[in-house]
Parts: structure tokens; C-alpha cells; sequence
């Protein structure tokens, strides 16, 4: 694909494709509606009800099952965290989903009856379902990192889940001293957002310099042997952020032995880091717990999916997308769940009133901000090869571009957050 591709405006085109298929018969006057229900309101949930509802065009009842009443992306959290963004910037609601034809039910959804076709909601009611989108997100593993567990996550904050985390971070980081040492516990594979761990500590690094911390240590312990856009980010970090960023795999580290969230400390087989300014442990993860319990998920802890439409390898009636899903070549991302969701959205419209469908198309871009103007991007567009979601085209930022050309991409990023808020929430 080329750099070069507005991928803003292909967004809004593929939404617009997506919308304008046309619908079979509804259901017969007085008949009652077939009902989906959509658990989890994130890119993927919310994406997946508002197409649904407005492309049936009221021949369908569509519930969106959401405990909250606003969404913190994570997606431009870091942003937040660096300075350049607000937190009520990237934080929206789901009225507007209503004109649209969704009905919203703040509730927790806690189980899922396969059998009788019903969700169990927080206040014992249970609700029927035609057809079920489960778009819970990740839950964290508290026990993958020794020493550290839910207990511990406002002392050693993961912030993996925007919100309230996030904040949190944001006033940890404020309050490091110039000279401060920052430890961050990057997570194994598979985990949302591939770049995020590392355009977090750019936007650590950006904040620290920018208020003359520079001479803060930023060590990262990972137990990959490699990450997303590595290359770039290692010179990003050279040129803006000179010694103030340490990478380390696990053939040096030689592990996580323990944490202490009493005395903040990391203890690996290498080195320890003693009464650390601030600790990011991001864990290991796995599909959201409803999804689990409900027997979604194989052994690897995540939800395996018909590449064809989403649907759930394990039950016909249910699809999974976003972070929770096995998208095969597709990265965990708010772009990659909003572009599932959208796949999923046809696929059930054409099941329950007749739509015409078309092949599964997907896409996803993720663009990382290393510092001011300097933003780097990777993505694909995927079809479906034997039965897996595969890439077509592929892109990545280059090392040594133009600043003009890195200045572009964040003019691009920032609007496709615009447009893919809009494509959501609005």
C-alpha cells in the first residue's frame, strides 16, 4: 500500500461501502424483532451495534451491553500521557448510538447461557439473543509478573486499561524527580497494541525533557526478543532522548525474579533497580473473562474466530472481535477491532434479514508519536487466504525520513482519531 494514502478517508469510504448494502424484507408487520446484543462497548462493540442497527433500519433490536457511560481510548492515551492531548480529549460517551436505533443497557453482563441464547446481566434479568457480538477487551494476568497483582496496581500502575489508570500514570509521572529512575515491565506476546509500550515511554522520555527531567533513566524489561517498529523507535530514541532510554531483551535481563511494591523495586537476573521513581508493569493477557467463561476461548486464552465473518469457532451464534479475538495476521488495535466490527456488522444484518454480503475486507494503521512531529506508522489491508486473515498490502515508516514526511504522518494520525471517534460514537 502506499505511504502516501489518506487513511482517514479510507476509513469513512469503507464505513460508507459497508452502509449502503441493501437490506431484505424485514420481519412481517407485528412480528416481533430478531434481537442481537453486543457485550462491551469499546471501538469493537460500539462500531459493531451502531452498524447494525442503522444498516437493518429498524428490522433488527439491537442492544448494546456497556456498564459505563463514557469510553477513555486507549488508543491516544499516550498522547495524553506526553502532553499533547487532554484526558477529556479522548474520552466519549454513547448517546449519540441511540438515534441510531441502539438501545443501551448499563449493565455488567455476567454470564452467557449458550444454550438458552440469553445474557445474565448485573440485576439477575437475563436477555434473549439472536445473535451475540462479544467485544470484551483483554482482562490482565496478575499472576504473570512475581510479586505483583491487583492489589498493587495503584502503587505500580499497568494503565493498560484507560480510565482512571491512566490518570494515575499521568500524576506518577509528574511527580518523578529530575534524576528519577522509571522501570517499565513490557508485556509477552500476544497484547493490545504492539507499538503502545514503546510510544509510552517516548511520550514518558518527550515529558520528562520537556520539563527539564532530562536526566531521567527510562529502563525497559522485556521478555520479547524483539517489537513492533523497534528499529524506529531506537533511533527516534537516540535522536531525541540521548541516554535517557534504556532497552533491555531477555538474554540480558534474564528475567523478572520479583517485584516490590513496598520499596518499588524490580529484581531481574541481571540487575536490581532499587527504590524506583515509578514502575509500569503491564502483564501478560488474555480475552475478556465473559468471553472465557462462556467458552470462547481455546488455550491460549484468546477467542479463535472464522476469518470469513468473525463468527466464534465455538458457537455459530456468536461472533468475537477486537482484542479478544485470534485475528491471525492482525494486530490487537482500536483500528483492527473497529474494521472487524464492521465485517461482523454485515455479516450478521445479511444472516437475520437478508442483506446482500461481500468478502471480508480489513485493514489496520498504527501510528506511534516518538516526539513533536515525529510520528511513525505501520499497517496492512487483509483479506481472507485458506481461511486466515492475511495481509494483502503492508507498510512501514522508514528510518531516516524527512521531518515534513513524519510531521504528515501525525497530521494524519490525528485525523484518523477524529474520524474513527466519529465512526464509533457518533
Amino acid at each position: 500500500m502506499v505511504n502516501g494514502i489518506d487513511r482517514r478517508n479510507f476509513l469513512i469510504g469503507t464505513s460508507a461501502a459497508l452502509g449502503t448494502l441493501s437490506l431484505g424484507a424485514p420481519a412481517a408487520l407485528g412480528q416481533a424483532k430478531l434481537r442481537v446484543i453486543v457485550i462491551g462497548g469499546g471501538p469493537g462493540g460500539a462500531t459493531a451495534a451502531k452498524y447494525i442497527a442503522r444498516d437493518s433500519k429498524g428490522a433488527l433490536d439491537v442492544v448494546l451491553v456497556e456498564p459505563a457511560r463514557q469510553f477513555t481510548t486507549c488508543f491516544h492515551s499516550n498522547l495524553y500521557l506526553g502532553g499533547f492531548k487532554s484526558f477529556e480529549s479522548i474520552t466519549h460517551r454513547y448517546d449519540k448510538l441511540a438515534p441510531y436505533g441502539v438501545s443501551l443497557n448499563h449493565q455488567m453482563a455476567h454470564a452467557i447461557d449458550r444454550d438458552k441464547k440469553t445474557v445474565r446481566l448485573a440485576d439477575g434479568t437475563s436477555l434473549p439473543y439472536d445473535r451475540l457480538v462479544v467485544a470484551p477487551g483483554i482482562d490482565l494476568k496478575y499472576d504473570s509478573v512475581p510479586g505483583w497483582g491487583k492489589e498493587h496496581e495503584e502503587k505500580m500502575p499497568h494503565a493498560w486499561k484507560a480510565g482512571p489508570q491512566t490518570r494515575l500514570l499521568k500524576a506518577q509521572l509528574d511527580a518523578v524527580p529530575d534524576g528519577g529512575l522509571i522501570v517499565m515491565i513490557a508485556p509477552p506476546n500476544p497484547f493490545r497494541c504492539p507499538p503502545g509500550p514503546y510510544e509510552r515511554v517516548s511520550m514518558m522520555a518527550h515529558a520528562l525533557k520537556n520539563t527539564g527531567r532530562a536526566d531521567c533513566r527510562i529502563v525497559i524489561i522485556d521478555p520479547k526478543k524483539k517489537f513492533s517498529k523497534q528499529g524506529l523507535f531506537q533511533e527516534g530514541w537516540e535522536q531525541h532522548y540521548p541516554g535517557m532510554v534504556e532497552w533491555l531483551d531477555p538474554s540480558i535481563h534474564e528475567g523478572v525474579k520479583s517485584v516490590d511494591p513496598a520499596t518499588n523495586s524490580v529484581v531481574t537476573g541481571f540487575e536490581t533497580y532499587s527504590n524506583c521513581a515509578l514502575v509500569n508493569v503491564i502483564p501478560a493477557q488474555m480475552a475478556g473473562k465473559i468471553a472465557r467463561d462462556a467458552g470462547l476461548a481455546d488455550q491460549s486464552g484468546f477467542c479463535p474466530v472464522k476469518a470469513e465473518s468473525m463468527q466464534s469457532e465455538m458457537d455459530p451464534n456468536i461472533y468475537v472481535i477486537g482484542d479478544s479475538s485470534i485475528a491471525d495476521a492482525m494486530p490487537k488495535s482500536g483500528f483492527a477491532a473497529n474494521s472487524q466490527a464492521k465485517v461482523a456488522a454485515m455479516m450478521i444484518r445479511g444472516e437475520l434479514t437478508g442483506a446482500r454480503t461481500f468478502p471480508a475486507r480489513y485493514a489496520n494503521t498504527c501510528w506511534s508519536l516518538i516526539d513533536t512531529d515525529n510520528t511513525v506508522k505501520v499497517g496492512a489491508r487483509y483479506a481472507v487466504k485458506d481461511h486466515k486473515i492475511a495481509p494483502l498490502e503492508t507498510f512501514i515508516s522508514q528510518n531516516g525520513e524527512s521531518t515534513d514526511l513524519r510531521r504528515q504522518n501525525q497530521e494524519e494520525n490525528l485525523g484518523w482519531y477524529t474520524g474513527i471517534t466519529a465512526d464509533i460514537f457518533s
